[in-house]
């Protein structure tokens, strides 16, 4: 069987990964499988390349194919914050949506989307990248217990629930990470030829 690395240790993520992966003639191996790996520095002033930095550094430390994504909220009212430092916003979740709820308060344009780009690498560089997008809103209270990260305060559009109110199941036929990995998934399935050797 063939195995591919996700350069990522957020259960989470593994998590949403695995449940999109199932049915495919593919491991999934991620970076707690490497408990020597030292996650590389994400310094890129875009999603796509900070998902191309991590996708590079986990292929050639693992010397097999990996894939890697960055993905983040940008709200329009804050001038697309916060973005690619969406996870570095505050030091936990519930700090993160205290701070979002907190530069919102009194905004009426609560507009914003959910993007994930993911990059996928072989032989030590970028072989192509595939980005996904939710649109929606912002809540002004957290509702629902599931999902992690904005999820309790995103609405996504065409719903009246939170990402956080939907079942897992649910979210990953809508999420903007779902919709990424399938573009990803189709371009692995038509270029297997190509990455065999690389598995």
């Amino acid at each position: 069987m063939a195995y591919i690395v996700a350069a990522t240790g957020n259960k989470h993520k593994l998590e949403e990964y695995r449940q999109l992966l199932d049915g495919q003639n593919v491991e999934l191996k991620s970076l707690l499988d490497y408990p020597n790996y030292t996650e590389p520095e994400e310094n890129g002033s875009t999603f796509k390349e900070n998902a191309s930095i991590k996708a590079v550094a986990a292929c050639k430390y693992c010397d097999v194919p990996a894939f890697a994504d960055d993905s983040g909220l940008e709200v329009a009212a804050l001038d697309g914050r916060p973005g690619i430092h969406s996870s570095r916003y505050a030091a936990t979740d519930s700090e993160r949506i205290a701070k979002l709820l907190g530069e919102m308060e009194g905004v009426t344009d609560r507009s914003a989307r959910f993007v994930c780009v993911i990059a996928i690498a072989a032989n030590g560089e970028v072989i192509e990248t595939f980005e996904g997008e939710v649109k929606g809103t912002i809540l002004t209270a957290p509702r629902g217990e599931n999902g992690f990260g904005y999820d309790p305060v995103f609405q996504p559009e065409g719903f009246d629930k939170s990402f956080a109110e939907l079942t897992q199941e649910e979210k990953n036929r809508i999420s903007h990470r779902a919709r990424a990995y399938a573009k990803a998934l189709e371009f692995v399935e038509d270029e297997m030829s190509i990455l065999d050797d690389e598995f």
